[in-house]
C-alpha cells in the first residue's frame, strides 16, 4: 500500500502516528469503536509493534484514542468544533514541554562532560553546526530543526558517552517531530541564539559550569512558554 511505503522512509513513530490520526480524522473507527490490536496496525503499515505503541501512546496523550488496558485502544469522542484549536494547542505545548524535561535531563549532562573531553579541532565542527542553525533560522521548520538538532547531538556526542549517546538518539525521532511542530506553529517563540553562541563558547575554553548554564538558559527559556500558557489557561 502506498501508505506503508512512506512510513518506511525517516522516522517511523512520528510517521505511524500521523497515518492513524489520518485515519481516525476520517472516520475509519467510530467513537468508542476498538482499534485494530498492535500486531495487525503493526502489519498494515509495515512497521514494528514498539512504533504502533509509541505512537498510539502519543493519541491517547492528545486525547484521540483510549487505551483501555486489558480491553483495547478505542477512538475516543472527537472535541466540539469551538474547543478544539484552543485544547490542540495546550495538548501539543503538555506534549512539548515533556520533550523539553527529557531535553534537560541528557543535555545538561553532556554539557558538563563535553566541555571536560573537547578537543581543538571538535570546536571548529561544533562551530560549522551552529554556522548551519543559524543561516536556517526562519526557513523551513524542518531544515531549520535538524541543523538544530545536529548541533546539539555533536555535543552529546563529544561528551564521550555512548550510553548517554544512544539515549539521546533513541528519542530523536519524537523530538524532532515536536520541535518542527512547535517552530512550524508557535509564534511566541524566545530567540536562543545567544544561549547556543554561550554553550559553544563555556565548551571552547572548558568551562563546565558555563555550558551547563547556557543549556538550561536555552532550554528554559522555551519552557517558560509553556509554564506561562497553563497560568493564562487557569481559571
Amino acid at each position: 500500500m502506498a501508505e506503508t511505503a512512506r512510513l518506511r522512509h525517516g522516522p517511523v513513530v512520528p510517521r505511524v502516528e500521523s497515518a492513524l490520526r489520518a485515519m481516525l480524522a476520517e472516520g475509519r473507527w467510530r467513537p468508542g469503536e476498538r482499534l485494530p490490536n498492535e500486531v495487525a496496525l503493526a502489519a498494515e503499515l509495515g512497521v514494528g509493534r514498539s512504533s504502533v505503541r509509541e505512537a498510539v501512546r502519543l493519541l491517547a496523550h492528545d486525547g484521540l484514542v483510549e487505551v483501555r488496558h486489558g480491553s483495547g485502544t478505542y477512538a475516543a469522542e472527537p472535541p466540539t468544533p469551538a474547543a478544539e484549536g484552543d485544547m490542540r494547542r495546550l495538548l501539543r505545548r503538555a506534549r512539548l514541554r515533556e520533550v523539553y524535561e527529557v531535553r534537560r535531563a541528557l543535555e545538561v549532562e553532556a554539557a558538563r562532560l563535553a566541555a571536560g573531553r573537547l578537543r581543538p579541532e571538535d570546536i571548529g565542527r561544533l562551530r560549522d553546526r551552529l554556522a548551519l542553525r543559524e543561516e536556517r533560522a526562519g526557513g523551513d521548520p524542518a531544515a531549520f530543526v535538524d541543523a538544530d538538532l545536529a548541533f546539539h547531538r555533536a555535543v552529546v556526542e563529544l561528551s564521550g558517552n555512548a550510553v548517554l549517546l544512544g539515549l539521546f538518539t533513541s528519542v530523536l525521532p519524537v523530538l524532532r517531530a515536536a520541535l518542527v511542530e512547535m517552530v512550524s506553529y508557535e509564534t511566541a517563540l524566545p530567540d536562543v541564539s545567544c544561549a547556543h553562541a554561550e554553550l559553544l563558547d563555556g565548551l571552547a575554553r572548558g568551562d563546565a559550569d558555563a555550558a551547563i548554564a547556557a543549556t538550561v538558559s536555552h532550554l528554559e527559556a522555551v519552557m517558560e512558554l509553556f509554564d506561562s500558557e497553563k497560568e493564562v489557561a487557569a481559571p
